[in-house]
Formats: C-alpha cells, sequence, structure tokens
C-alpha cells in the first residue's frame, strides 16, 4: 500500500507566489524560458531553466548549469523568498480551468514504493533526460518539481481536502496561463496522520506526468544508500515530492502526430493505401478540423483538407492492454508499416503537438512548416493509463497530455 507523508516545505511568501510559481520545465525552451523570466528576479525558472541566467551558448548540460541551479536555490532560501515551514505538513492544491477544477494532495512519496512498483509507470524515460534530471537534484539537495500521480479516489481524503478547504482562505490564490491555482497549507496532525492513513489503503499510485523527474529522484535516494555508511532509512533523500489528484478529476487532451513525408508516394497513394487498415472518408467541409470524438477514429489532414479514418476491427487487437490504443493502432499501422516509423522517440519524420494547441496548430505546421500531413487522434483515457500501467507494459511515446500542467515552485524538499 502507498506510503504518503507531510513534510516541512520551503515555500514562497505569499506576496511572491504568484511571481515565483512558473511553468514547468519540460514545457518551456530555453529561449521561451528567457522571455518569461524578463523582468522577473523571483520565478522559479532561475531554478528550473537555469540556463537563462548564462551565456546563451552554453550547453544545456553544462557543469555551471547545475551549479547555477543550486545557487539561485540557495539565494532564494538565504533572501527569504523561500521560507520554510515550522512543522511538517501536507499542502492542497486546487487548479480551475475552463469551468474544470482538480484538487491533489501535496506530500513526499516513498522511494522504495517507486523501486517495488507500488508507485507504477506508464512510458519509459531516456537516459539523457534521466542523467539531467538526477544532476540536477542532486545539484540542488532537493526535489523542486512536483511529479503528478494518480490514484483510484478515496471518498475520506476527499472529504478532507473539502472540509478543510471550506473552512480557511488559500494562502496562496493567483491566475497564470489561463488556469487559477490555489494552495492551503494542511499543518494538524491530527488530520495530517488520517491523510496518511487514507493514501495507506490505496494500492498503487500512478504515474501521470513525470516519469524523469520520480525515476531521477528514485535514483538519487539510491545513490545516496550506497554512499551513506550511516543510512537509516530515515533521511528525506528516501522520500521524494509529489502531488496526487484522484483519477475522476483528471483531464487527458489529445495528443498529435505531424509526419514529414509520405514515404514516396503521392496523396492519392497514401490515401489508397491507408484502406488496408482504415476507412477513408472526406471530413466535412473543406477548411474544416475534424476533431475525433470517439475511439478508433482519426484525423487525417493532408493536403488542404480532412479526412477522417475509422480503424477498421482486425487492426484493433482487444485483449491486449496497449495494441488496442489509438496510438498504438496509429503506430503500428500508418507510421510503422506505411512509413517505416519504428521509433518514434528518434525519427525525426515525426513530430508531436499538444492538444491544447488545437487542430489549426496542426494545419499551420503541415501548411507553412513542411510537414505532409498531421493525424489527430482521440485522448487516451486514464482507465487505459491505468490498465497498462497494471499490465506492467509501457504506453508508445507521447500517449497523453494532461492539462492544466502543475506549476514549479510552490514547494521544494530539501534532501537534508
Amino acid at each position: 500500500m502507498a506510503v504518503f507523508t507531510p513534510f516541512q516545505g520551503f515555500r514562497p511568501r505569499a506576496e511572491l507566489a504568484a511571481r515565483v510559481a512558473c511553468r514547468p520545465y519540460d514545457v518551456l525552451n530555453s529561449a521561451e524560458a528567457r522571455l518569461e523570466a524578463e523582468g522577473n528576479p523571483h520565478t522559479f525558472l532561475h531554478v528550473d531553466k537555469a540556463e537563462i541566467d548564462l551565456p546563451a551558448d552554453v550547453d544545456l548540460y553544462d557543469d555551471r548549469v547545475y551549479a547555477k541551479a543550486r545557487e539561485n536555490l540557495e539565494r532564494f532560501m538565504a533572501q527569504g523568498v523561500l521560507i520554510q515551514d515550522d512543522t511538517d505538513c501536507f499542502y492542497i492544491y486546487r487548479q480551475h480551468m475552463d469551468g474544470r477544477v482538480q484538487t491533489g494532495w501535496v506530500g513526499c512519496c516513498s522511494v522504495d514504493d517507486y523501486l517495488t512498483d507500488v508507485i507504477r509507470k506508464h512510458e519509459h524515460t531516456r537516459a539523457d533526460k534521466e542523467k539531467d534530471r538526477i544532476r540536477h537534484v542532486d545539484e540542488c539537495d532537493a526535489n523542486v518539481g512536483l511529479v503528478f500521480l494518480t490514484y483510484r479516489g478515496q471518498a475520506r481524503l476527499d472529504q478532507i481536502a473539502e472540509q478543510w478547504t471550506e473552512s480557511r482562505p488559500p494562502v496562496y490564490d493567483f491566475e497564470s496561463g489561463g488556469v487559477r491555482h490555489q494552495w492551503w497549507v494542511l499543518d494538524d496532525a491530527k488530520l495530517q496522520a488520517e491523510v496518511s492513513a487514507g493514501f495507506a489503503k490505496v494500492k498503487n499510485l500512478y504515474v501521470a506526468d513525470g516519469h524523469h523527474r520520480s525515476a531521477s529522484a528514485a535514483k538519487v535516494g539510491e545513490q545516496r544508500r550506497a554512499t551513506n555508511p550511516k543510512h537509516t532509512g530515515d533521511e528525506e533523500y528516501n522520500r521524494f515530492l509529489a502531488v496526487c489528484f484522484p483519477s475522476d478529476q483528471l483531464h487527458i487532451m489529445d495528443y498529435n502526430r505531424l509526419i514529414k513525408d509520405l514515404g514516396g508516394r503521392t496523396p492519392q497513394q497514401f490515401l489508397a493505401d491507408l484502406e488496408t487498415a482504415f476507412l477513408v472518408e472526406p471530413a466535412g467541409e473543406r477548411g474544416t478540423p475534424f476533431k475525433p470524438a470517439e475511439r478508433g477514429t482519426f484525423g487525417l489532414y493532408l493536403e488542404g483538407r480532412w479526412y477522417r479514418l475509422t480503424a477498421r476491427p482486425e487492426v484493433v487487437p482487444a485483449d491486449d492492454p496497449v495494441a488496442c490504443l489509438d496510438v498504438a493502432v496509429l503506430q503500428q499501422n500508418l507510421l510503422t508499416d506505411m512509413l517505416g516509423i519504428t521509433d518514434p522517440r528518434t525519427d525525426k519524420r515525426l513530430d508531436f503537438v499538444g492538444g491544447i494547441r488545437g487542430l489549426v496548430e496542426l494545419e499551420r505546421r503541415v501548411d507553412e512548416d513542411g510537414f505532409a500531413c498531421a493525424v489527430a487522434l482521440f485522448p487516451t483515457s486514464i482507465d487505459d493509463l491505468m490498465a497498462v500501467a497494471d499490465s506492467g507494459q509501457v504506453m508508445p511515446p507521447k500517449s497523453t497530455w494532461f492539462e492544466p500542467k502543475l506549476y514549479s515552485g510552490l514547494v521544494v524538499h530539501r534532501l537534508r
């Protein structure tokens, strides 16, 4: 069962929270981060994307980047931008977006739970990205970004969160990027014990987003265990920072594909070859995007018009939780079989666009950026994610796009 515990977090002073909080490191490139940080010495991008404080020609993985991240984090603490709570706390993080609300518990998970698969995963990690986050965690001596976990809801946990948030105002309440962010501090020891007991009834936690953050946190914990002759198991490096949202509150958006070429085919040949695995039909009026409304359907944008693709039953294995996913059907029957794109992680003929950007972004990239076509997908469900993780398998890359994104800088977990 899951171990989830309170901790003494370092948090922004209330009047600085909106200026400190920032989008996570992996949704911004360096140029975007420099622009976003302009004129704001308090933004947590100075820790999460510390290259913005170095010359633009410095490599992202240069030792100076990690040293600067630690320097900036320690400066924030020394200057009182971040202040440590006096006692162990849980934190409640609520986000409002497009009329939806999700409320999560922020605390510490167990490295052992990660290693023994109590915390389940649905994606492979990349060695280069994992190495980067290991360096960042180790140099900063802290978990600075939230691992996004989900679980099958517990009524008592929801009840505690609702009662606490209704009985007092949030310590942070601000809007950014079209999302309202609210934050409460739960410092009541009795209720904390109830929260931990509630999570002890949860059989499994699931990584929704943050596979590299969770893997790196676990590996730093393992490294420190191995090099500490006085290791007891009670050290802070045995825990890592996470936020846990009940699965029924989460929203997964589509994660769409851009394809650079048609494998030597003309558009007419391409459409004809698709008929082997898909029923191909024009989708409405020319210039009207086709957004799939059900599983097994895809929108294809080619030569200025949209087509509806419907997967033929024989290409959708019903007894395999991975192979039956729309992303897997598309990968096998179009990308691999027709175009020879066997490794979507590395093949430069393929690009990905999160659903938050809309289908007009797919049209723009095809019309202006030299891509041959785009494919819009129906979103993967949270039940699919859990089923794949429970089976011990992984999804194809870029299968899920969660919104809203969790902001960084609202709390930091020190490893000592």
